[in-house]
């Protein structure tokens, strides 16, 4: 919906096929970081998003072998002022019903639901794609297909299927908490993160205040079907009680309402067009959210793509290799600074302590200024 209202904007007609039948209230928490909080306003997500977001006033990293916090990043007000775009948290589905209200208000934006995208040809005058809704086939001319189908796309296995995702070796556990049922502390508008070995634990506030995002990253395997399921809270609970995490960790783990289960998948370098033809977000870049970025280079990528075909309206797949061209750099980049991230986030012993000794010597302040190359991105 992000790419569809920045192409709209840029005077495009779009038609956006779901296969849903409904757009439900799923998934859990999402933090968005100016470089993707200022694509939103520009589009005027924010009208609708504003009353649901949090804005967080520090990220707390905290060793979770001593309970301690080791430094304090600010991203509240400034933030806003460096970047001059917000830090926002929120609730994926108050994203998507913010995303919702917006593309509704556009009449150049056709959403589809209960639409299965069934094929698609190639010719010279763009090309044809077919959709089925019930028993209802239905062809569509259009000038480019602009596959944001996610890591298991249908686009790119039609178009790239020589590109597959590869499990990470880890497994995210995601739930949420009402904040009525925690300690003060816990309230405060901060993102928390636990460093320990082998895992981390990421929370912050969702729904104004109202929820608590809980997020667990754990190695593991993957060896079964799909890449959600639902989790076992005793599987969970025992994990962090023989880590031996802080007791307020434990008794935040205990009482999460419902756990899932998320396999982490990435997919590597690889070309993202084919023609009129193109892939965003996770269909072409699935990765780790160590540096929470997943969603924003989606955001990043729709922004982009909008103004390379209004730049090149007469050669779209020009537009669309120049789309490419300008995004692989830095979602490399970012993919690369993910990894590592997992990598120092799970450290023990020794090199755990050596990690938490360069922190604080660093201080929030300058840990802020090494975002700066993602934060402060534009898409002119």
């Amino acid at each position: 919906m992000t790419a569809a209202l920045a192409l709209a904007k840029k005077r495009f007609r779009v038609i956006v096929l779901e296969r849903a039948p409904q757009l439900e209230a799923v998934g859990a928490g999402i933090q968005l970081s100016p470089n993707a909080s200022r694509i939103l306003v520009d589009l005027g997500v924010d009208k609708q998003l504003l009353s649901e977001v949090v804005v967080p006033d520090a990220i707390s990293v905290i060793a979770a072998a001593s309970g301690n916090e080791i430094v304090r990043i600010p991203v509240g007000e400034a933030t806003a002022f460096r970047y001059g775009a917000p830090y926002w948290v929120a609730h994926r589905a108050d994203l998507q019903a913010a995303l919702l209200a917006r593309t509704r208000e556009e009449p150049d934006i056709e959403l589809t639901l209960g639409t299965q995208l069934e094929d698609f040809a190639v010719h010279a005058k763009g090309i044809t794609v077919v959709r089925r809704q019930g028993t209802t086939r239905i062809n569509e001319q259009a000038r480019a297909l602009i596959g944001a189908d996610g890591v298991w796309s249908t686009v790119r296995s039609r178009t790239l299927d020589h590109v597959q995702p590869q499990f990470s070796g880890y497994i995210a556990w995601r739930g949420v908490v009402g904040t009525a049922e925690l300690p003060r502390d816990f309230r405060e508008p901060r993102v928390r993160l636990w460093l320990g070995k082998d895992a981390h634990l990421v929370t912050y506030p969702l729904r104004g205040g109202q929820r608590v995002n809980v997020v667990a990253v754990l190695s593991g395997r993957w060896s079964r079907p799909g890449w959600s399921e639902r989790g076992d809270p005793a599987e969970i609970s025992q994990v962090f009680a023989a880590s031996r995490w802080p007791a307020a960790t434990q008794w935040l783990i205990g009482a999460v309402e419902e756990w899932r289960r998320w396999a982490l998948f990435e997919i590597g370098d690889h070309e993202w067009t084919a023609g009129p033809v193109a892939l965003l977000g996770d269909a072409a870049h699935a990765m780790l959210p160590f540096v929470a970025q997943g969603a924003a280079m989606a955001i990043e990528d729709a922004a982009v793509l909008s103004q390379c075909l209004a730049q090149e309206p007469s050669d779209v797949a020009a537009a669309l290799l120049h789309y490419a061209a300008r995004r692989r750099p830095r979602v490399a980049r970012l993919r690369r600074a993910a990894q590592q991230a997992g990598r120092i986030y799970h450290l023990g012993g020794a090199f755990a302590l050596a990690r938490n000794a360069t922190m604080r010597a660093l201080g929030g302040e300058r840990l802020l200024s090494r975002q700066d190359w993602i934060y402060d991105w534009r898409a002119e």
